[in-house]
């Protein structure tokens, strides 16, 4: 959602509950991902959501187990605009 000198808020969901949410969403369950902030000074790295060779991205996952695209649910239609365009 932002970067800033103060931090880094996003909105995502933990990976633990990640079979479970794309379930969910495929059942039409009403769900929502959590916004978080972490101060810079707790940042150590941060990392792309990118396929690996045959293994998918995450984001491809949850699409292929949910049924519906990732920037539908995380609002992120922005962000692709923004690469591209």
């Amino acid at each position: 959602m932002e970067l800033t000198p103060a931090g880094l808020g996003i909105r995502g969901i933990d990976l633990n509950s990640f079979d479970d949410f794309c379930r969910m969403i495929r059942e039409g369950e009403a769900v929502a991902a959590s916004a978080v902030f972490f101060p810079m000074h707790r940042i150590e790295r941060i990392e792309l959501d990118m396929r690996n060779g045959s293994i998918p991205s995450l984001s491809e996952r949850f699409e292929s187990k949910s049924g519906v695209p990732l920037g539908d649910i995380f609002d992120i239609s922005h962000i692709s605009e923004e690469r591209h365009g």
